[in-house]
């Protein structure tokens, strides 16, 4: 399965350091282009460069045809990276989408993508091994460094974060 991550979980996780929670995924993590040009501040930008240097991460995934498809899907003029993932979910079977756009997300959905986003991801570093406290101050650290969550979502996410561990612990 492919994995297509979007420029807003890079930019969360690359923050704080935390790209490698992407690795505990089953599946091939894409970063596309376009998506890689749109984390421009650091150090999320240098995080990102190291991630996708490494050799299990993909950047090219044979989607062109679909592409203008995409710009009308998404209402753009311009191939920017929500335009290459709505292109690389419709020219696949099998995908998943992490991303915290909504627009991005509900047209993922639609088109049967499997779609989480950054708390995702921290839950799933849950399920893998990484412990309550760790995940819960992952999160503290990205609400801190920019994604700004809401009162209400970093209570979700903590919430979340629990439930994963008391899973784990069964």
């Amino acid at each position: 399965m492919k994995i297509y991550v979007d420029a807003t979980t890079l930019i969360a996780l690359g923050t704080v350091g935390e790209l490698d929670l992407l690795r505990n995924f089953d599946g091939e993590v894409v970063v596309l282009p376009e998506v890689r040009d749109e984390v421009t501040t650091e150090p999320a930008r240098t995080n990102v460069e190291q991630f996708v240097e490494s050799e299990d991460v993909e950047e090219n995934d044979g989607f062109e045809d679909y592409v203008e498809d995409a710009c009308d899907i998404l209402d753009k003029s311009d191939e920017n990276g929500d335009v290459q993932i709505v292109a690389s979910v419709l020219a696949r079977e099998e995908f998943a989408v992490v991303s915290d756009d909504r627009r991005v997300r509900t047209v993922s959905e639609g088109f049967g993508a499997t779609v989480t986003g950054t708390v995702g991801v921290i839950v799933r570093g849950v399920s893998e091994g990484m412990s309550e406290e760790a995940a819960k101050e992952t999160v503290r650290r990205i609400d801190g460094n920019g994604l700004h969550m809401t009162a209400e979502l970093r209570e979700k996410a903590y919430e979340l974060i629990e439930k994963q561990a008391d899973q784990r612990r069964s």
